[in-house]
């Protein structure tokens, strides 16, 4: 059955969206199965993906948990950042492989729509000091403020650009806030995330979350692997079921590489006769255009059609295209051609000599 793979930053909602998807498909008696972070790892930690080695073992094991799941009864939801292209490739090539749909669910927060943290202007004029962060700093030290503010629910918050003229306009109300904040260690949600029926327990300090801003990769519908893509802004934004149960449940899966797919079975003596009849039809066409002139049409041996005659043609030449005739049937053997190799050659040469 499909795969759906949730894709975005941390506090973007994909645990709520998540909880969403799987009580709509259950609701419609369908088995649901989610892995994220937490079914892996026992408990959610975010220190994972500021260890480069423990990101990869978890990324390994979210591959593995999602490979013995995809089945063709149940719908696999894959909720966890998946911020790397060729991570998303690879989950393609499992559903590729599995002969099942997917489809891409990006989740952004209001004001991010390119995924990451880009900074306007900063590509045109490099030298400028500008610094990115999640959360505004304060006035005082460009410190950022404490955990327990409730600047996660800031749409304005998400890119946050920070640079000498923006400093200036920072809210005064900024740090009273940051004064209230580090008295309470905990981690005060905004509105729509206290509407969350699944929200994320694990903390990403202001450091993680610039570092994860910085590096992802957001998805491109133009690629295979990212598409069907459907990206959701914000937690106020209906969530698509139409859309999605149209591209998990009529949509095909994607083709198999034909470099994976066995080779169909062949009689021991294919290849023989390929070599045997491909032979005389070359040995008869050198023989018939020795008397032949431009516009006849030649009939070989073993052959129920006619090949019109051009020029002369060279044993050298006639050789290579009989080498690729060979290799290009022996990639598709089938006994049912066996009879019908000689027109079939002749029929490659027809096509390759005009």
């Amino acid at each position: 059955m499909p795969l759906v793979v949730f894709c975005g930053l941390p506090y973007s909602g994909k645990s709520r969206r998540v909880e969403e998807l799987r009580a709509a498909l259950a609701a419609e008696g369908r088995v649901v199965q989610v892995v994220d972070d937490a079914a892996v790892l026992g408990a959610e930690d975010a220190t994972v993906y500021g260890d480069s080695a423990r990101e990869k073992a978890l990324r390994g094991a979210l591959r593995a948990a999602v490979e013995r799941r995809l089945s063709r009864q149940d719908v696999v939801i894959l909720d966890s950042l998946n911020y790397i292209k060729g991570f998303r490739y690879e989950l393609y090539c499992l559903a590729r492989a599995a002969r099942t749909p997917l489809c891409l669910v990006y989740c952004v927060r209001p004001g991010s729509l390119n995924g990451g943290l880009r900074v306007a202007g900063a590509v045109d004029n490099p030298n400028q000091n500008v610094s990115v962060s999640w959360r505004p700093r304060a006035e005082e030290g460009g410190r950022p403020l404490a955990v327990g503010t409730d600047v996660l629910g800031e749409p304005q918050a998400v890119a946050s650009v920070v640079n000498r003229r923006a400093q200036a306009e920072v809210p005064t109300e900024s740090e009273p806030k940051e004064t209230r904040a580090t008295d309470c260690p905990a981690l005060v949600a905004s509105e729509s995330e206290k509407s969350a029926e699944h929200v994320s327990g694990a903390f990403y300090p202001p450091e993680l979350l610039e570092a994860l801003a910085l590096r992802f990769e957001a998805p491109d519908s133009r690629n295979r692997w990212d598409r069907p893509l459907f990206t959701l802004v914000g937690l106020e934004e209906p969530l698509p079921l139409a859309e999605i149960r149209a591209a998990l449940f009529e949509n095909r899966a994607p083709p198999p590489h034909q470099s994976t797919q066995s080779q169909p079975l062949a009689s021991g003596s294919f290849l023989h006769q390929l070599d045997q009849v491909t032979s005389q039809v070359l040995a008869g066409l050198m023989e018939a255009q020795k008397s032949a002139v431009p516009g006849d049409l030649l009939k070989l041996p073993g052959t129920t059609e006619h090949l019109r005659f051009t020029r002369p043609l060279t044993m050298a030449e006639l050789s290579r295209l009989r080498r690729q005739f060979i290799s290009y049937t022996k990639m598709h053997p089938n006994n049912e051609n066996l009879p019908q190799l000689a027109n079939m050659f002749l029929q490659y040469l027809s096509q390759s000599l005009h």
